[in-house]
């Protein structure tokens, strides 16, 4: 596809700058070529500016005098990149079908427009809305419902009764309503307790690779609409993800939590159960939510990488917190009885 930069941004938004040009594809500073749009959104990368073969450069007015080639100013240039990239790299269409090899139940409600792909299964009672798209070796189990215009990449697994809603992109691997974990104690043996709650996932949903997602035990499991979700993290039954949410890569969040609106968890960050998260929560990396979180803002634990040496001697010295804090003490109670 190849656009001028004015009808760039005509459709986009932005103020080109400078002489009009073809484009064709997006591209990094340094690996760009002529036809190519680039973006500046970090000042680490502005190094890069001036050596750029960019035909064009997203960027804000604080950089505009340093750009060497045509520019499209925008006050968030990282996200004025992702509508260009859209706009140029549009998604192809497919007819919809049944693949030869798929196995669907008579009893599914399935549009015409859906394609289902090779070695799918789709249970008894399922619904597939108009432009589905179900990838090749999905399960789709009974009574589940998969939303208008979602795609299901390649082995992802709907379990029975969940319902994903529109727009939804699950990649591959995704288990979506296994039974949570959940068990009682009978004197030493673990019970199996029924887990007979659903998944919902909102519109405009992504979902990471080997994602899970378990059902509720009696309420439901819910994303809501715009939730995003990076690869391998793990959603325990119950718990309640808020609108427009990004959570990193690896993250565990245990049964029951409930984390508001418009959140952001960093990748390998650890969310103890029961809990509750209000909106506007940025967790950091590697942090462990072990109480709530009852007012907006950042936060963060755990200790960032040092060289080897300096963090055996701090680990040392943690191991005398104790010591010290107990003789401090000792040394205050002195004081203050002179």
């Amino acid at each position: 596809m190849q656009v001028t930069l004015k009808e760039i941004a005509s459709q986009v938004g932005g103020r080109v700058e400078g002489e009009d040009c073809l484009i064709s594809g997006v591209a990094t500073l340094r690996s760009a070529q002529p036809g190519s749009i680039s973006f500046l959104s970090s000042h680490n990368y502005r190094k890069y500016l001036k050596d750029t073969r960019a035909s064009a450069v997203i960027l804000q007015e604080i950089d505009l005098d340093l750009c060497p080639v045509s520019a499209l100013v925008s006050d968030n240039p990282y996200l004025m990149y992702a509508r260009v990239a859209a706009l140029l790299n549009p998604e192809s269409s497919m007819d919809g079908g049944i693949h030869p090899s798929a196995v669907i139940d008579k009893s599914c409600k399935i549009d015409s427009s859906v394609w289902v792909g090779p070695n799918c299964t789709i249970g008894p009672g399922v619904t597939l809305e108009s432009n589905v798209y179900i990838g090749p070796g999905c399960v789709v189990e009974r009574d589940a419902t998969v939303g208008e215009s979602s795609k299901l990449i390649a082995n992802v697994t709907i379990c029975h009764h969940s319902v994903i809603g529109k727009h939804v992109l699950i990649h591959p691997g995704v288990v979506i309503g296994s039974d949570g974990f959940g068990i009682a104690n009978d004197e030493g043996v673990w019970i199996k307790v029924p887990q007979l709650g659903r998944v919902v996932v909102g519109d405009h949903v992504e979902i990471g690779a080997n994602t899970t997602i378990d059902r509720g035990a009696l309420e439901d499991t819910v994303l809501e609409e715009g939730v995003k979700l990076d690869n391998q993290i793990q959603v325990a039954h119950n718990v309640y993800i808020g609108a427009h949410t990004a959570i990193a890569g690896c993250v565990g969040i245990a049964g029951s939590t409930r984390i508001g609106k418009h959140c952001a968890i960093g990748g390998a960050a650890a969310v103890l159960g029961h809990l509750e998260i209000v909106d506007g929560v940025q967790i950091n990396a590697m942090s462990l939510v072990s109480k709530s979180i009852l007012e907006p803002g950042i936060y963060s634990s755990g200790m960032p990488v040092q060289n080897n040496k300096t963090w055996n001697q701090n680990y040392a010295r943690f191991r005398q917190l104790d010591g010290m804090a107990r003789s401090l003490k000792k040394i205050e109670k002195s004081i203050d009885s002179k």
